[in-house]
């Protein structure tokens, strides 16, 4: 999974693929439960999954 750092820049990159749908993920709290994230070499964070009970819409 791919993340964004906000709302504009999720729509920008989504928009290479059609109509983005935007999800707001609760990294902060997925972290603090243990999930690992990742920086790849160009900025982008990384993470191998995200169970929906992180997943929203809208702002946070």
């Amino acid at each position: 999974m791919h993340l964004s750092p906000d709302p504009a820049t999720a729509s920008r990159v989504g928009e290479r693929h059609g109509k983005p749908t935007v999800l707001r993920v609760d990294a902060g709290r997925m972290h603090a439960d243990g999930y690992a994230f990742y920086r790849a070499d160009n900025g982008v964070w990384l993470t191998e999954e995200v169970p929906a009970s992180y997943l929203g819409f809208g702002m946070m």
